[in-house]
């Protein structure tokens, strides 16, 4: 990796950094030290779905960078190695569990969601339109998806721009997982239960208000956080612009977030009625998620929450 990191960044030398390295389950990841000055943060992946997997990483990171609001990893570079091994350079960062710094995060993550949310409520009172644009890296973004797919894990997941976040959702979010499912196991039960859990799911949404897009971090479980001396710090992302709720789902399968963080972000983006009953529609999204990429186990939880929803 030393001889690729020299060609691919022009620098002459190229140090291995002590300690463990990361990546999650997915990628294989460690630190380097460039000509003893700069160090930065690498990921390696040889699946055939990894190169979508880096590219939609690195454009998450720098749409979030652009809001101000939340630090991540400045993303430097993705690219071929040769044989089939991608790579995704990035700023290397001192992080450290989150421990301290929960509630700033929620702070900070309400703040992110509602960049975006602000800009159209801006744009409605002084001209009374949104003036959009289809890009991630517009002014004002008044649409349901992103500029390319993001994956969540190793799945790319098609990120088709949609004004309706609940036909965004059951499209591009929860059919792609089923259908692999369904491909894979052939598990006529599921088809099933989504058939008629199609049927509901405007009835979730009756009692909020006017959902507007939010610039979401995607995959938003503690494992994707950190917090560095100086305050919070997220990563890995699968970005999109859709309904804020949506990034706190995960958050709440696995343990990490303290209170305090969900009391910092509602004070900032009060709960809505109905939000618990969509919670579990987001949720829904994740085990489907993590069936296809670890198998039958997250089957009957799935299943679970599709029977409770309808």
């Amino acid at each position: 990796m030393e001889g690729i990191l020299k060609e691919a960044l022009g620098c002459d030398r190229v140090r291995k950094m002590g300690g463990r390295g990361g990546g999650g389950c997915i990628s294989e990841g460690q630190s380097y030290v460039l000509d003893e000055k700069r160090t930065v943060f690498v990921k390696k992946n040889n699946n055939e779905d990894a190169r979508a997997m880096f590219t939609g990483e690195m454009e998450g990171l720098k749409s979030i960078s652009l809001t101000d609001t939340v630090r991540v990893p400045q993303p430097i570079k993705v690219f071929d190695s040769g044989g089939g091994l991608y790579v995704i350079i990035m700023e290397h960062v001192e992080m450290l569990p989150l421990h301290k710094y929960n509630e700033e995060l929620g702070t900070k993550l309400a703040q992110l969601h509602l960049h975006n949310i602000n800009k159209i409520k801006t744009s409605i009172k002084t001209s009374g339109r949104v003036q959009s644009s289809d890009s991630a890296q517009s002014e004002l973004v008044d649409k349901f998806g992103f500029s390319i797919p993001t994956s969540c894990g190793l799945i790319p997941m098609p990120n088709d721009w949609e004004t309706d976040w609940i036909e965004f959702y059951a499209r591009h979010r929860l059919q792609p997982q089923i259908d692999r499912i369904i491909k894979n196991y052939n598990n006529r039960k599921l088809v099933e239960l989504w058939s008629n859990l199609q049927l509901k799911m405007s009835q979730y949404f009756k009692d909020t208000e006017q959902i507007f897009p939010s610039l979401l971090h995607g995959d938003l479980w503690a494992g994707n956080t950190a917090e560095t001396a100086n305050g919070p710090v997220m990563f890995d992302p699968a970005v999109l612009y859709g309904h804020h709720e949506f990034d706190l789902s995960i958050s709440k399968m696995f343990s990490g977030f303290s209170s305090s963080f969900y009391e910092a972000y509602h004070k900032l983006i009060p709960i809505s009625p109905g939000f618990d009953t969509r919670l579990k529609l987001y949720q829904l999204f994740h085990y489907l998620n993590h069936w296809n990429h670890f198998g039958s186990s997250y089957e009957q939880q799935s299943l679970s929450i599709m029977k409770q929803l309808i």
